[in-house]
């Protein structure tokens, strides 16, 4: 998958735990650590908020896009 989840990275400069930044949120530390690890296939909207909002960041800092292996890219549209 071609997201890639920096939340750790996030997590380290914040010098905050797993355990704490779940707590803040309002999630179980094993939902926490699937999202971490890039898992999970979708997080909802109020939950990556929440998850910004404990963090101080924006989405972008826990989120990047990498080119290559792309299971169900979307193509460059041309049909074919």
């Amino acid at each position: 998958m071609p997201i890639v989840v920096t939340l750790d990275v996030m997590l380290a400069r914040r010098k905050m735990r797993s355990r704490e930044l779940a707590e803040r949120v309002g999630i179980t530390e094993a939902n926490l650590s699937l999202l971490k690890s890039g898992k999970v296939r979708g997080v909802r909207f109020d939950t990556l908020a929440r998850i910004c909002a404990a963090l101080d960041c924006q989405p972008g800092d826990l989120l990047a896009w990498e080119p290559g292996d792309e299971d169900g890219a979307l193509g460059d549209g041309d049909g074919g």
